[in-house]
């Protein structure tokens, strides 16, 4: 890259640097074939364009770190709710597990009497 010659217009030019591992580029700037002043409000325009386009990216990147810190924090209440919830239904089941089981032998018990009760009177 350090030996490659670029040239904006007509009065800047690259010189090779004095050292092939520098990552520097020199300009040689012809004034006779070049209007500085143009090259300069150039690369000020430029510079400007860059500088908006930075601001934009921060500001988006913040912005995205703001919603990324409420999603997680939503998440993590949600986590709290369902853990919450879990644990009472839990509760629920264990209280009312017993109640079930009653009611089933009950039942089961209510079928082998009526089952009892038709065959003693279909016999007769």
């Amino acid at each position: 890259m350090a030996n490659s010659s670029y040239g904006s217009r007509e009065g800047l030019t690259a010189r090779s640097a004095a050292s092939s591992s520098s990552s520097e580029i020199s300009l040689q700037i012809d004034p006779i074939n070049a209007d500085l002043d143009d090259h300069i409000l150039g690369l000020r325009g430029r510079v400007s364009r860059l500088k908006g386009v930075a601001n934009e990216i921060k500001s988006e990147a913040k912005l995205q770190s703001d919603f990324i810190s409420q999603l997680q924090m939503t998440l993590t209440k949600a986590q709290a709710g369902v853990k919450n919830n879990m644990g009472k239904i839990n509760k629920k089941i264990i209280q009312n597990g017993s109640n079930h089981l009653v009611h089933v032998v009950l039942f089961a018990l209510g079928c082998f009497f009526l089952v009892y009760v038709v065959s003693k009177f279909s016999r007769t």
